[in-house]
């Protein structure tokens, strides 16, 4: 009984050893490590972010047609740090009356500007507005500004339409062109052919 036992014991063992050698030698084979890029790519389709948020009408269509009200409602998510009434107090953020096409960090009733946005030159045009209220860390990096800023290109367009009543009133941008449409009148399949045919066909009736 006692050597059965131990038989037993011995092949259990054996076995054991044999699947931990067993496991350590595939796992050198398969690792279960994490891809650098995850899925698959399929030809054709746009990854997301790349370009995609571009994609709709341009600045100048969205401002020709900007709902003034709706920017100011917009305008609600930046009350919190500035003001925009004529003579108006700074606040966390410099007063906003008459901003469009004014300098780039100047004025303001000597609102301390970051030197980000100080250096920056230029001034508040339509499209400068645009890329700083899209991103205003990525238009000047090292800017104070904290809020990150609005990825919708309608709400933008309508917070600047918006702006510009209060104190700048300059002239908005007409729409872009469409683009022109594609000519589909393409010759029918065959259609040189056919017009030799139907131009030969009498004289070979007439020679008959």
């Amino acid at each position: 009984m006692g050597d059965r036992f131990n038989t037993v014991a011995g092949w259990a063992l054996f076995a054991g050893i044999i699947a931990l050698g067993g496991a350590i030698v595939s796992s050198k084979y398969f690792h279960d490590e994490r891809p650098e890029k995850m899925g698959y790519a399929i030809e054709g389709v746009e990854v997301e972010g790349e370009g995609g948020g571009d994609s709709g009408p341009g600045l100048n269509t969205l401002l020709a047609s900007a709902d003034v009200a709706a920017g100011e409602k917009v305008f609600a998510k930046c009350a919190a740090c500035h003001t925009v009434n004529q003579g108006g107090a700074n606040g966390i953020g410099p007063n906003l009356y008459a901003t469009v096409g004014e300098g780039i960090g100047q004025g303001k009733g000597g609102f301390a500007f970051s030197e980000a946005l100080k250096s920056k030159g230029g001034e508040w045009s339509f499209d400068n507005l645009d890329h700083w209220l899209k991103s205003p860390r990525e238009f000047a990096p090292g800017t104070k500004m904290t809020f990150a800023g609005l990825s919708n290109p309608a709400d933008r367009a309508n917070l600047i339409a918006w702006l510009n009543t209060q104190g700048s009133n300059l002239p908005l941008p007409a729409a872009d062109a469409a683009p022109a449409a594609a000519d589909n009148a393409a010759p029918a399949e065959g259609g040189d052919n056919a017009a030799a045919n139907a131009t030969e066909a009498p004289a070979e009736n007439a020679a008959q």
